[in-house]
């Protein structure tokens, strides 16, 4: 049977160590949104919600997460997240648009080519796009300027 002192410490321990695995898996999201609005505002496209801009910032967060861990991943938070882009047109834009940016993600050969590519398929985009290959936002009279 352990002392009062013993269990006391044995909890700050548990604590410490839940502490330090809290810290380690917020650092992942936080490097992800930091490289993601980093270039999201430098990048200057029209759009933040529903438009270009939208769809370059979840391309590009797909292809960081495809890039650093796996597609897979992209899978899992587009499924939680999007729906699987079920419901509305907005959740099946950003899931076409985490897709193809998961597949840039994987495909890349460098960080600078992952991130030039993205920004290539965004430029090369469309309205409603229709295809598996081409980054998709909606008709200008549903952008929105906020971000969430």
């Amino acid at each position: 049977m352990k002392t009062p002192a013993e269990s006391a410490a044995a909890r700050r321990r548990w604590l410490v160590a839940a502490v330090a695995v809290a810290m380690l898996l917020s650092a992942y999201p936080l490097f992800v949104l930091t490289t993601v609005y980093w270039s999201f505002f430098q990048a200057g496209l029209p759009g933040g919600r529903h438009g270009p801009a939208d769809a370059y910032r979840h391309s590009l967060a797909s292809a960081t997460v495809a890039y650093t861990l796996s597609p897979r991943c992209v899978d899992w938070v587009t499924t939680v997240m999007e729906r699987d882009g079920l419901g509305s047109a907005a959740r099946a834009m950003d899931a076409h648009n985490n897709r193809i940016g998961a597949r840039i993600g994987a495909e890349a050969e460098s960080w600078t080519l992952m991130r030039q590519r993205v920004l290539a398929a965004v430029q090369n985009g469309a309205i409603n796009s229709g295809s598996a290959d081409r980054i998709t936002w909606l008709a200008p009279h549903a952008w929105q300027d906020r971000l969430y």
